[in-house]
């Protein structure tokens, strides 16, 4: 590392998990580095430019995304995760959320790094996320007792396979306290349009809107979701207050809160053509992410949509009905499964999904110093503790 050649090298992993693609660092590396995280992430990613051509970013919600790795220090986890959503346009990195499909690419390169044991066909790996406390558990697939390198596990969005990664977040998710103001639904008024809405705090803060009390059906296409942008935006921004993420009238993060609309099952197609049946799934769902649709859903807005079925009352329950144990979600890039199981009538104990996750590729990015402006956000330390209110709210 030669501070005078205007750049640092930062070995890394690029690692696709489930419909996002991930780069991981880790945390020793991290450190040994004379800047900050904010500044080596936004930097290396080419933040602050829409089309990222200056970084290794993708230049979308779901490609800019980066994890800082660790063996845990916690008992109850193998290894801790510091989870950043980079900024694009922005510059900057977002630190208030958690990544379910980052979350499953960590997995995958806890086994393959060799942070956990193999443990014949199957490896559990338990995960910290540093930024919520939650606690989360993989089960990789490691046929034959060996890490693999690739495989034939398939999710909605992606053509080629993956290994197959179960991934659990645990909890208990109080389906009191999981509803942060104490009601499974309220009618909610934004930008000058009421709506029925439930504000959810499972696996992210989200806000999950009544599609029809919007005029929408939940099987927009991205096109006509971009249209609606600006009412969900402003639903978003009440979101936030009702939440207490920001007083209000402050600004808004760009990650949190979690920002969907619900609807009943309707014959639609895909990003990519495909006709989905309404008989084929339980629950249409359109997320944002960034400023944009989601071209799938998060698997952190998955847990609030599970959370939120579970919960009589809910916008979501009023649609799929009582005594379920999963879900079948509708969504852009095709039909994600979601299944739970309670600890009691009023816990949800986990939340599971299963995914594909890959190594991309190995190597070593090479960072610009000083010749960028500094993010005005200090980070997060990269092992903060994790509290058990953040843990079962979260």
């Amino acid at each position: 590392m030669d501070p005078t050649a205007g750049t640092v090298d930062l070995p890394g992993a690029w690692m696709r998990g489930g419909t996002s693609k991930c780069w991981i660092f880790a945390a020793d590396a991290v450190a040994a580095l004379p800047l900050d995280l904010d500044v080596v992430l936004a930097n290396a990613f080419g933040s602050g430019d829409l089309r990222q051509i200056d970084g290794v970013g993708g230049a979308t919600s779901t490609t800019s995304k980066a994890a800082v790795v660790s063996r845990s220090t916690s008992p109850g986890a193998d290894v801790d995760y510091l989870f950043g959503q980079v900024g694009i346009a922005e510059r900057g990195v977002e630190w208030g959320s958690n990544c379910g499909n980052c979350a499953t690419a960590v997995g995958l390169y806890a086994v393959q790094e060799g942070l956990v044991a193999v443990e014949g066909d199957v490896t559990t790996v338990r995960l910290r996320n540093l930024n919520t406390g939650a606690i989360l558990q993989t089960a990789v697939a490691t046929p034959g007792g060996r890490a693999p390198r690739t495989g034939e596990a398939l999710v909605p969005g992606v053509e080629s396979g993956g290994v197959d990664v179960e991934l659990a977040f645990r909890g208990p998710f109080d389906l009191d306290r999981s509803f942060p103001t104490r009601r499974p639904s309220q009618i909610v008024s934004a930008g000058g349009t009421t709506a029925e809405a439930s504000l959810v705090a499972a696996g992210a803060p989200a806000i999950l809107i009544d599609a029809p009390s919007v005029a929408m059906t939940a099987t927009e296409n991205a096109d006509e979701i971009a249209e609606r942008l600006p009412m969900l935006t402003a639903f978003r921004a009440e979101g936030a207050v009702r939440h207490g993420l920001v007083p209000p009238g402050g600004p808004v993060p760009h990650a949190v809160p979690k920002t969907g609309v619900v609807g009943p099952a309707a014959d639609y197609r895909t990003a990519s053509g495909k006709l989905v049946r309404a008989q084929d799934y339980d629950i249409a769902v359109r997320m944002l992410s960034m400023h944009a649709a989601h071209p799938a859903i998060g698997l952190t807005s998955a847990v609030a949509v599970a959370v939120a079925a579970a919960r009589r009352g809910s916008v979501v329950h009023a649609r799929v009905g009582d005594d379920r144990q999963s879900l079948r979600i509708g969504t852009l890039a095709g039909v994600v499964e979601v299944a739970w199981n309670r600890s009691s009538p009023r816990e949800v104990e986990a939340v599971s999904l299963r995914r594909a996750a890959r190594r991309l590729a190995t190597a070593v990015v090479h960072i610009p110093i000083s010749d960028r402006p500094r993010p005005a956000r200090r980070q997060p330390d990269v092992h903060p503790p994790a509290t058990a209110e953040l843990a079962v709210s979260l």
